[in-house]
């Protein structure tokens, strides 16, 4: 096991959270372990209380540890790591290695306000789905989304059941909507009560709040926000570097 370095430039707490970071990327600390006490961990390591505390914070802010009131703090499953790109939380999930799943929180046919109206490229009052799912992976959940998608464009939609099946792949077999652009919209948040609760969240948790807009075909297909548990997921793209102009 490394040692913290005295001399060295970096902070004591960082060099600690960077060995027990090595502890559990090699599997000595696995998935569901607890660590050593922060007594444990001033006495091997020759630190104060207030420098190991820093580093355990700092690991269970970047959802790599998480406490558990009483009984110590342990070692947090990874986080989901989420590519910013238009595609379905079933095949995303799938391609993980994880077997999606979904519950129906609500399914009801609304009238259009004229933000939503605006949003969706449709007039006022028009008729629009409004369909509120759990999204679980591996029976666990993982996010709440909530779809507006106008009737016109998926009349019967409502007589579908999309328990444990992509919404996506519905539209596009059914309907013939294959979703090809979209824009997304992402903030950071608290669950309120309710959502925490389905999430499995403590009371005011945090959460990723994404808005995007589908389009097939040039059309607005749908308005979906989708709030992800924050502690699960991460999100990655890809930065390119626009060219300079000679």
């Amino acid at each position: 096991m490394a040692e913290i370095d005295p001399d060295s430039p970096v902070p004591k707490y960082f060099q600690l959270r960077e060995i027990l970071l090595d502890l559990i990327e090699s599997d000595e600390l696995p998935i569901g372990a607890a660590i050593p006490s922060e007594r444990e961990l001033c006495q091997r390591f020759g630190l104060s209380r207030m420098t190991v505390r820093q580093a355990v914070d700092h690991l269970v802010s970047e959802g790599r540890l998480h406490r558990v009131a009483g009984k110590g703090t342990f070692v947090a499953r990874p986080k989901i790591e989420m590519a910013i790109r238009l595609t379905s939380f079933s095949d995303d999930m799938r391609a993980r290695g994880l077997e999606p799943g979904s519950r129906d929180l609500d399914r009801r046919i609304v009238r259009a306000s004229a933000h939503l109206a605006r949003e969706l490229g449709i007039q006022p009052g028009d008729e629009v789905h409004f369909i509120e799912r759990l999204r679980l992976a591996d029976g666990e959940p993982l996010s709440i989304d909530r779809s507006h998608i106008p009737v016109a464009l998926a009349p019967d939609l409502s007589a579908h059941d999309l328990a444990n099946r992509s919404l996506y792949s519905l539209l596009e077999s059914r309907y013939g909507l294959i979703l090809d652009g979209g824009e997304l919209t992402i903030d950071g948040g608290i669950a309120d009560p309710g959502d925490a609760d389905l999430l499995k969240l403590p009371r005011g948790g945090a959460v990723l709040l994404l808005q995007r807009r589908s389009f097939a075909g040039g059309v607005c297909a749908e308005l979906g926000v989708s709030t992800y548990r924050a502690d699960r997921y991460q999100l990655r793209t890809v930065l390119e570097i626009p060219q300079r102009r000679s």
